[in-house]
């Protein structure tokens, strides 16, 4: 008996011994590199972002106290949604570029806290994720505005563009802590090669997310279009001898301009996610070129506010009120003065319904 349980601890022994082994090799074999970037890459790659990144963030700020002190802009559902998207677009711009920088710049492979890192994917993830959900709610509001106007301001109340914008921010909260809650990498083998700790699923996930999303709303300026056709079409069988500017045409190149914007910015960085998930490995040169891509989702944090705010008339309204204002009380004491005077002279005027309807 002595000899055999001998022999039984013998065999055990061994076959551990061999386990740890295995599981070393693997864990060796399957480490993620993700400094890849040279000190060229990493000069072009910083003074992109350090360039983009500024002028971005200026642009959504100024988007932003625009909508915050003009009163008859706060009143109105569509401004919300603006608001809304230019403060996705001004975290994005904050949280990206010092996590990205930080990322590829400064920190060594094996210097990524997984709590800390994940925190600040998390804050990263969820401006990228307001912002696109922020293009789909304002894409459903502008096909709703036209495909029932009668019915439009009854239905789409302030209080339930607020209650909107609410239940967006925390589903993309929600969305972009779960690698902190547990959905992290347990194994080498598991976890991604762009993202350390993310696991592989969680990628596919959210890159199939954005994908949806952009697929929606490139569908409801789609049918936008369709429906101004069709509305165009019905106007010049009734008055054939009127001339005038053809509002599908109009919205057949905002749609155009929408679908390049999006797929230029968003397409590259989700094929790199998508490639991630389905191969094995990624080559070093994918992942630098993964690096430069993704700096077209800051572009497009920047493009956001020129082509679908500013493009307002009401907006430009207000933000040169604003300019006005700060002219009339060049010599004042305080900025706060002007601001006041803005605000009040902001609020006095007198706009129509018809001009609170932003452009499309």
């Amino acid at each position: 008996i002595n000899v055999l349980l001998l022999l039984l601890y013998s065999i055990l022994n061994y076959l551990y011994s061999n386990l740890t082994s295995i599981t070393q090799m693997m864990n060796i074999s399957c480490k993620n590199i993700y400094a890849v970037l040279n000190s060229t890459e990493k000069v072009a790659i910083g003074t992109i972002c350090l360039v983009i990144a500024p002028l971005s963030l200026l642009v959504n700020v100024l988007v932003l106290v625009v909508i915050a002190c003009s009163r008859n802009l706060r009143r109105h559902p569509s401004y919300l949604f603006m608001g809304s998207l230019a403060l996705a677009d001004t975290i994005a711009c904050c949280c990206y570029t010092i996590s990205f920088l930080d990322f590829h710049l400064f920190k060594p492979d094996d210097s990524f806290q997984k709590t800390e890192y994940l925190l600040k994917l998390a804050g990263v993830t969820m401006a990228f994720t307001g912002s696109v959900g922020s293009l789909l709610v304002m894409a459903a509001d502008r096909y709703h505005a036209i495909y029932k106007v009668s019915t439009y301001k009854v239905l789409l109340t302030r209080k339930r563009a607020l209650v909107g914008i609410v239940t967006l921010w925390v589903v993309a909260a929600l969305i972009s802590f779960l690698p902190l809650m547990g959905w992290s990498c347990q194994t080498c083998l598991s976890c991604s090669h762009l993202f350390p700790y993310v696991d592989r699923y969680y990628l596919a996930f959210f890159a199939s997310l954005v994908l949806l999303v952009i697929i929606l709303i490139l569908v409801a300026y789609a049918l936008i279009v369709w429906l101004a056709h069709k509305h165009e079409g019905n106007m010049s069988a009734e008055q054939p001898e009127v001339a005038r500017m053809r509002l599908d045409i109009h919205l057949a190149k905002t749609f155009g301009c929408v679908m390049l914007i999006l797929l230029v910015c968003w397409l590259p960085v989700l094929s790199f996610m998508m490639t991630d998930v389905v191969t094995t490995e990624l080559s070093k040169p994918q992942k630098r070129a993964f690096a430069f891509c993704s700096t077209l989702c800051l572009l497009n944090s920047g493009i956001n506010p020129l082509f679908y705010t500013l493009r307002c008339r009401e907006l430009r309204v207000a933000l040169k009120s604003l300019v006005d204002g700060l002219r009339r009380c060049k010599g004042c004491s305080s900025p706060a003065t002007a601001f006041s005077i803005w605000f009040t002279h902001s609020s006095t005027r007198k706009r129509s319904t018809r001009s609170l309807k932003p452009n499309i």
